[in-house]
């Protein structure tokens, strides 16, 4: 019998530049990256490949007949699914407005971006440390994925972890070790008396 990992179906998550040179979406990317806090320039391509995938649904579904039952049912899933994460406002309900989906529009319902506009960091870069360092829940779930995208009805559960030393939990390691050293010529004193 196969392993269970050669059952697992793979597939391709990001697509590479076509032209790798080319100077004004080298720019572009780097510019995403920076206001972002991305890690590098896949992430930018993940998105990318994941908005190509969803407009080209859109673009199918726009050539089928407006009673077909696919178009409804697909349409409207889609569509579900985009006003659920946020993606499109709840007004826009047309297949039309797929089409004028940017990379923006993902990128800002990213964990990352979300906990540094809540304000519970000091910047993107901020902000995905506190995520990759198990300070941020969401609900009751810790969640450590920067890219982690956020539903529109989770973002008010969005918090600190409370065994983190930023949510009021238990001191971090260096703090611990800076409280035992003052305290510790304050036991000597009372030994010494």
């Amino acid at each position: 019998m196969p392993h269970a990992k050669a059952l697992v179906s793979k597939s391709k998550t990001s697509k590479t530049p076509r032209r790798p040179f080319e100077k004004e979406r080298l720019d572009a990317e780097l510019k995403l990256v920076g206001e972002y806090g991305l890690r590098c320039k896949n992430e930018v391509w993940r998105v990318q490949k994941s908005v190509s995938h969803i407009r080209g649904a859109a673009r199918h579904l726009l050539t089928l007949d407006e009673t077909d039952p696919q178009r409804l049912f697909e349409g409207s899933a889609l569509m579900r699914r985009l006003h659920r994460y946020g993606i499109l406002p709840e007004e826009q309900n047309k297949l039309d407005f797929v089409l004028a989906l940017k990379i923006q529009d993902f990128l800002n319902r990213r964990l990352q971006t979300v906990v540094f506009k809540l304000g519970y960091a000091k910047s993107v870069h901020h902000a995905r440390v506190m995520i990759r360092q198990r300070h941020i829940t969401v609900g009751k779930q810790i969640v450590n994925v920067p890219s982690f995208m956020v539903r529109v009805e989770s973002e008010k559960h969005i918090d600190l972890a409370a065994n983190s030393p930023l949510g009021g939990g238990r001191p971090g390691r260096q703090k611990r070790k800076k409280l035992r050293a003052k305290n510790a010529p304050a036991e000597a004193e009372a030994e010494d008396e």
